[in-house]
């Protein structure tokens, strides 16, 4: 099988348009062309997480921001849900958990920019889209220009920036970026008064953006007043449909930006006058690339590691600029004085979710345990860390033969280049699909033969083309890149891909060579020096402190300048120092909770028994908890249709059943007469487990 890729032609790269830019008193500056974002004049590839402060115990927020700055993220992006903070009218709440400023001040602390999301609509899964029930039931012509409405978001801003004063790019603060509304698909006029309404507030930042995707136009917003940010999801858990979805387009290298499913369950098709969203304007950026899913009552995916790493690939070789995620870190409703913030039925909005649980199978749970896509997804990141400066002006270029996501016996791949070096990214992952394997593929670009791979099992990756080091350069490589420390080159052996290396030297000759990854796998390139890590060790590898460590089959993170394990208890690590790696062990004393379950007549009428109930009464059976200490987590297993735990009586934790076991920290039971209470499981939603 031969790829080749088309002709590139370069795109005229537009500047100064777009009405957005700032300065910090340091005097870097970040500015948008219609390619790329810069910082001091230097293209990047800015990662951005999403992570919901309120909808976690500010005691935890420390040790979360850790871990994703750990996992390679820069901007933590956050919505403001309004009814978290003005469930009553005119009785605002920014304590405790509520505490916006205090949250920023942390991710400060931690190294971490900003991604301030203020509606005044939100969604995210809330209820009323995060307005509070007296707007929500105010008779107020909603997200418009009326000037009821727009009173009363003035209020709603102004109560936010009284929290973030001071706390902006151009005071030296961490906040770079603010989100108007969200999924606001027809309104551009609307868009534009908010935005104008913030500035003068006083929100000043270097990025303002809003959703751009929509049914099928892209978005109307207001043209170069606002940063489109767009979406990508595996699956699609509003649908109504409880049938497997055709395959996803996101998983071959096609470069179109609007995700029309995101948002369909709200959004309807309302533009006849031919509106296109100019995305030749506008650098491909992304705020909502679904490194999980929240699930419904009535569908259920699950999200793999593979479909999360490989879907963040592939529009980075499409040639996405901001690489963002939502959820990056799942959270965990709270419970209003009035009603239950979740999103449900009963408020008008066409999907059930939990009461509480609010996890997003994404990269750190909503009690912060690593998931599978933590590590793989931080190997994208460290490269975009690393050698963003290069990829972000290179432009996305189609394959000759461009496959589509339900053919199942060719090899997909694309080229992001700038004409003389580039990458050639492949993708051999299909949710849901198994795809043929590919031998012998010969892969062609910018004038070099890459030696004959062959392809097996879920697996996507990068390779370099014309890479330059310092004293030489890679022609071609059967490796991906992954970071570099120093004149010290690090790639990732590609499982099932042997290692071979094409290295041009200064005096005209050419080295090819094969290596076997490890530690010990160095060799010398001109000035450079070049190591090859297993897959294993790259997606264990963190940049943490200005060092790169790699975990002995742990999740490393550093607290207060002290290195930790998210998966508790003793763990190892090896150190790269320049000339090689050193290990490290770190005792910690650890006692996992062991769980009893003891059947239990009902010991109380559960105060949440709708959500036991979605769909009709269903049977239910209850178990008393008990938990050995107050250390680690415990599995809960078993079919069920809606599992609830009450501490003390109160509901303390909710899941869906999906097929996968709930992972609950002990520390949550220890203490407290806890009782678990499941509902029968009926065939009334789709499941991917059987």
């Amino acid at each position: 099988m031969d790829i080749r890729f088309k002709p590139y032609r370069p795109a005229e790269v537009l500047r100064g348009h777009i009405r957005m830019g700032g300065k910090n008193p340091a005097g870097e500056v970040i500015e948008v062309n219609s390619l790329y974002i810069t910082r001091g004049g230097k293209p990047v590839i800015p990662v951005m997480g999403e992570y919901h402060f309120s909808r976690d115990s500010r005691e935890n927020w420390p040790r979360e921001l850790a871990k994703m700055k750990a996992g390679g993220v820069g901007i933590v992006a956050t919505y403001v849900l309004w009814i978290y903070h003005e469930e009553i009218e005119g009785e605002f709440d920014f304590s405790g958990d509520l505490d916006l400023h205090a949250f920023i001040m942390e991710c400060a602390a931690q190294g971490l920019e900003v991604m301030l999301r203020i509606g005044p609509w939100a969604h995210g899964e809330c209820r009323n889209g995060g307005f509070p029930d007296w707007l929500q039931h105010s008779g107020i012509p909603l997200r418009t220009n009326d000037p009821r409405y727009m009173a009363r978001a003035r209020a709603w801003y102004e109560r936010v920036f009284d929290e973030v004063r001071g706390l902006f790019y151009r005071d030296g603060g961490p906040i770079i970026g603010v989100q108007l509304e969200n999924e606001l698909v027809d309104n551009s006029g609307h868009l534009l008064a908010l935005k104008q309404m913030a500035i003068e507030i006083g929100y000043d930042a270097p990025l303002y953006t809003a959703t751009g995707w929509n049914s099928k136009y892209g978005a109307r917003i207001p043209v170069d007043e606002l940063l489109p940010v767009f979406a990508g999801y595996v699956d699609a858990p509003w649908d109504a449909s409880l049938e497997q979805l055709p395959p996803s387009n996101h998983f071959c290298f096609d470069p179109t930006r609007n995700d029309t499913a995101v948002g369909m369950d709200l959004m309807h098709d309302t533009d006849e006058s031919g509106w296109r969203l100019p995305y030749e304007r506008y650098p491909f950026a992304t705020c909502e690339l679904g490194s999980g899913l929240q699930v419904t009552h009535h569908r259920r995916p699950i999200v793999s590691a593979m479909d999360a790493y490989c879907l963040s690939l592939v529009k980075l070789g499409c040639g996405n600029n901001l690489i963002g995620y939502y959820m990056y870190h799942g959270g965990t409703n709270k419970i209003g004085r009035l009603s239950t913030f979740q999103e449900s039925t009963d408020t008008g909005y066409p999907n059930d979710v939990p009461v509480l649980n609010y996890d997003f199978q994404t990269c750190l749970s909503q009690y912060g345990e690593a998931r599978g896509q933590y590590g793989l997804v931080n190997m994208l990141h460290l490269f975009a860390q690393d050698f963003g400066e290069r990829l972000a002006p290179m432009e996305h270029v189609s394959a000759v033969q461009f496959v589509p996501c339900t053919d199942r016996e060719n090899l997909r791949a694309c080229l992001r280049t700038d004409g003389e070096s580039g990458f050639v990214f492949v993708n051999h992952h299909q949710r849901l699909m198994q795809l043929a394997d590919v031998h012998g593929a010969r892969i062609h670009a910018l004038g070099v033969d890459f030696p004959d791979i062959d392809v097996r099992g879920e697996i996507g990756f990068m390779m370099p083309v014309n890479m330059a080091l310092k004293g030489a350069v890679i022609r071609c490589a059967t490796v991906q890149p992954l970071c570099r420390q120093g004149n010290t080159f690090f790639f990732a052996a590609v499982n099932g891909i042997e290692p071979h290396y094409e290295i041009a030297l200064p005096d005209g000759s050419v080295k090819r060579i094969a290596v076997q990854p490890g530690f010990n796998s160095g060799l010398s390139a001109g000035d450079s020096r070049v190591i090859t890590l297993t897959w294993d060790q790259a997606r264990l590898t963190r940049r943490l402190g200005g060092e790169l460590y790699i975990g002995d089959g742990v999740n490393l993170y550093m607290l207060s300048g002290r290195l930790h394990a998210i998966e508790g208890g003793s763990f190892g690590c090896w150190k790269f120092t320049g000339r090689g790696f050193v290990r490290m062990d770190e005792a910690r004393e650890y006692h996992p909770a062991q769980l009893t379950l003891t059947p239990a007549d009902e010991p109380f009428a559960p105060e949440h028994v709708r959500e036991l109930e979605l769909g009709g009464p269903r049977k239910r059976w209850w178990q008393r908890m008990h938990v050995s200490t107050d250390e680690g987590f415990v599995t809960i297993a078993g079919e069920y249709d809606t599992a609830q735990i009450y501490a003390d009586g109160q509901l303390a934790a909710d899941n869906f059943y999906t097929g996968v076991d709930w992972r609950v920290p002990a520390a949550l039971l220890d203490g407290h007469e806890c009782y678990l209470v499941m509902s029968e499981r009926r065939n009334d939603f789709y499941c991917e487990v059987p």
